[in-house]
């Protein structure tokens, strides 16, 4: 029997954390190996539910924003003062400039232990194409946001889950996500008048995405509080005939062949 690919949810909340839950996160899991996917305010804590913080093997950041890139700045702090000692630096593939954003973000003072997170993680830098993260093929590209945004797409074994990160409208979404298992995509907005383009999709978007991918399953994500769960539902099943539920910390998504 072929190992498993897991995908567990440890972040779901859009745009800052929720009272039931982190900003953007996101474990993966095949053949012993762990990358996170994400890690925005809040996530840290909510991450050591599901795996220890010396054992994860590489970070993939979709794109700066802090509720997806946020606590890598409390990663370093765990990294850098381990009771072990500092710990060896681990893969982190993210936009052009995130070591330097990161830095502006942890850095209060003159150079210092904490001011230069290119020191504690090796950064590589994502650019459309495929590439080999552990055993992971991912497939990388650009979607639509206002700043340098990544989607992705993930296969292994045989099995394959896409991300939208944060996006408007995207043909490339669409691609990244064709006939995926699970297409894992952002739900920001519900209908409404006046919405600002280009920034993020709606549910009834995000099933359109889906229906348009042909993907088997939908999963809504970075969930904005204030918005009603029975509405994002409906709206996206207006659009998509499949299986739809909205993520939720805990929720693991398991392929076994």
């Amino acid at each position: 029997m072929l190992s498993a690919m897991d995908l567990t949810i440890v972040g779901c909340s859009g745009s800052y954390p929720g009272p039931d839950s982190a900003a953007s996160c996101y474990l993966v899991e095949a053949e012993g190996f762990r990358l996170v996917i994400d890690l925005g305010n809040g996530a840290l804590g909510s991450l050591q539910r599901y795996a220890a913080l010396d054992q994860i093997d590489a970070v993939c950041l979709s794109h700066l924003h802090a509720d997806h890139c946020l606590d890598m700045c409390a990663y370093q702090v765990f990294r850098t003062y381990h009771p072990a000692g500092r710990l060896p630096p681990i893969p982190v593939y993210g936009p052009a400039g995130a070591p330097a954003r990161l830095d502006r973000a942890t850095a209060i003072g003159p150079p210092s232990p904490m001011a230069s997170i290119g020191e504690r993680f090796d950064f590589i830098t994502l650019a459309p194409g495929i590439i080999e993260i552990g055993p992971l093929r991912v497939t990388v590209d650009l979607v639509n946001h206002p700043v340098e945004t990544f989607g992705f797409r993930l296969e292994h074994n045989g099995y394959t889950v896409a991300y939208s990160a944060d996006t408007g409208p995207s043909d490339q979404l669409v691609r990244l996500a064709d006939g995926a298992d699970v297409l894992l995509c952002e739900a920001s907005f519900v209908d409404a008048d006046g919405l600002p383009p280009d920034v993020h999709l709606t549910a009834r978007e995000a099933g359109d995405h889906a229906t348009r991918a042909g993907a088997g399953e939908l999963i809504l994500t970075h969930l904005v509080p204030w918005n009603s769960s029975e509405d994002v539902i409906s709206q996206a099943a207006s659009s998509y005939r499949g299986p739809i539920s909205l993520a939720r910390p805990g929720l693991v998504v398991s392929a076994r062949h």
